[in-house]
């Protein structure tokens, strides 16, 4: 299954997540600092469509923008 819209190309994009420790400066302490990180995958909220496209029908992965724009024509 491929996680791309088939209209805008709207995608996975990678990113991490920072874990942070320490006391902040303005309640005394000596400043936050980030004790890990972890890499984390940021998903489109993508949803199954029968769509017409070039005059047959074909289901299809739509981002939800996508569907409310009006850009997919639902068989």
């Amino acid at each position: 299954m491929r996680k791309i819209c088939f209209y805008c190309g709207k995608k996975p994009i990678a990113g991490r997540t920072m874990s942070r420790k320490g006391q902040y400066k303005a309640k005394g302490g000596t400043g936050s600092k980030v004790s890990r990180m972890n890499n984390r995958i940021i998903l489109p909220n993508l949803q199954k469509v029968r769509a017409i496209i070039e005059g047959k029908v074909q289901s299809v992965f739509s981002c939800t923008r996508c569907l409310k724009a009006g850009k997919v024509t639902k068989a």
